[in-house]
């Protein structure tokens, strides 16, 4: 009999020492919130003056008024906006690109590299938004400039290519960023291109990606 109460009393005594452990630890769980890298993440506002974005770019054009085939050309974007309020800002914008153009059928098989750089302003609306998420629209007006004569061609050989120019240009788009922090996302921007480098207007579509990066308070 003596050893049954030794053990009953020594059970008493674990489950004692057990419930006050867990008690104190669930009380230094409620006092100390998680601070490490598992702690939740600042709320995206979208409460920023600035933004700069920068990234990679695809965009297709013509080289000449009567080419029948497009070209591809690859490049650049720096953007910059400023937020007048949460919702309207300006931007200023510039591309570089590059790109070999096909031309009318030549014994040369020629492929002539183009050049264009463009710049813009504009205006910027920030739509829909969430933790996760923004919708940005945006309309900007500029200048282009091509440069058709990298490739030396054949002296008096002509395969259907503007000459060096700077005409008007539009780009009207939107963009979607996804949140990585309050101050870093990442964005994916398709645009239509209209551009008078011949003697018509013309559409043409392009499309960015890159690294947004917010700061400032509005």
């Amino acid at each position: 009999m003596k050893a049954v109460k030794g053990l009953a009393g020594a059970a008493a005594t674990l489950c004692l020492m057990a419930g006050a452990t867990e008690m104190k630890a669930q009380d230094a769980g409620t006092a100390a919130p998680a601070t490490g890298k598992l702690s939740a993440a600042a709320p995206v506002t979208y409460a920023n003056r600035w933004e700069l974005y920068g990234g990679i770019m695809l965009q297709n054009d013509q080289a000449g008024q009567n080419l029948p085939k497009r070209m591809n050309m690859g490049g650049v974007e720096v953007l910059a906006t400023y937020w007048l309020s949460k919702k309207w800002g300006v931007g200023g914008d510039f591309r570089g690109m590059a790109g070999t153009t096909p031309v009318f059928p030549n014994p040369y098989t020629i492929r002539p590299l183009v050049v264009m750089y463009e710049g813009m302003g504009g205006v910027e609306y920030r739509g829909p938004r969430n933790q996760r998420a923004a919708i940005n629209l945006h309309a900007y007006a500029g200048a282009m400039k091509g440069v058709f004569n990298y490739t030396p061609l054949p002296t008096g050989y002509d395969v259907g290519l503007y000459t060096n120019r700077t005409k008007p240009m539009a780009a009207i788009g939107t963009s979607f960023d996804f949140n990585r922090s309050k101050n870093v996302a990442i964005r994916l921007s398709p645009d239509l291109i209209i551009e008078h480098l011949g003697t018509e207007t013309r559409e043409f579509f392009a499309i960015s990606g890159g690294v947004v990066y917010r700061f400032g308070k509005n």
